[in-house]
Order: structure tokens, then C-alpha cells, then sequence
């Protein structure tokens, strides 16, 4: 075992040991911040007048591009928003925590949270 060739085995074994490792845990945290690119919805009412929603966007995350109906959103936490169209314009707004809109029904669009804090929002949308 005090040949070159043997100590360049054990070097190369603990090497590929080592940076298969590496590679599942850099693999691990990329699934866990992928989840975490998404926004959260909970749906807090649903019956037969209203559906009322709590999203939550965390730092970077992203909701999927849909349809929205009429809806008064107030920002229980705010800060900067993307809106990304399907023909690829963006619009920024910033929201203040507390502020309050109401929005007529839109066409796809998705939403992202280009700021540097969570931002999570009340939603009312009537049936």
C-alpha cells in the first residue's frame, strides 16, 4: 500500500466519495428552493357567494400565469410585484402592507415577488 498507483486509488475513491455527496446535497437544496419559487395559496372561505384566499409569495417565488376574476386584495404584508403576460411585457407595482385595490377581471398572468421581503395578500373574489 505505499506505492504511488495505490495512494492515487484512495485519493481518487475518497475524491468520487466525497463529490457524490456534494452533488446530492448541492441536488437536495435545489429541489428545496425550486419548491419554494412558487406561491402558496390557502383557501380560507369557498361556498356558493365568494372564495377568499391568502397567497403567499416568498422572495423570488412565482404564481402560475391564469385567468383572475373581479377581486378586492389587501396586502397583509407588502412589497415589490411583477406582472409577467403571456406576450412577455412586465409591470412592477409596489404595495404597501395594509393597502387596499380592486381589480376587474383580467386576462393570464402571472405574478412575482421581484422584492426583497415576503409579500402576502388577502384576496375576496365573488362568485
Amino acid at each position: 500500500m505505499n506505492n504511488p498507483l495505490s495512494h492515487f486509488v484512495i485519493l481518487l475513491i475518497t475524491t468520487l466519495v466525497l463529490t457524490g455527496g456534494g452533488a446530492s446535497h448541492a441536488n437536495a437544496q435545489g429541489k428545496a428552493s425550486d419548491s419554494a419559487a412558487t406561491d402558496e395559496v390557502k383557501v380560507l372561505v369557498n361556498n356558493d357567494k365568494v372564495i377568499v384566499t391568502e397567497e403567499r409569495l416568498r422572495l423570488g417565488a412565482q404564481s402560475a400565469s391564469k385567468a383572475r376574476p373581479y377581486r378586492v386584495v389587501r396586502a397583509l404584508k407588502g412589497g415589490s410585484i411583477q406582472r409577467i403576460f403571456p406576450d412577455g411585457k412586465k409591470a412592477t407595482t409596489q404595495w404597501k402592507t395594509g393597502e387596499v385595490k380592486v381589480f376587474e377581471a383580467t386576462e393570464p398572468y402571472a405574478i412575482r415577488n421581484v422584492g426583497s421581503t415576503e409579500v402576502v395578500f388577502y384576496i375576496v373574489s365573488p362568485k
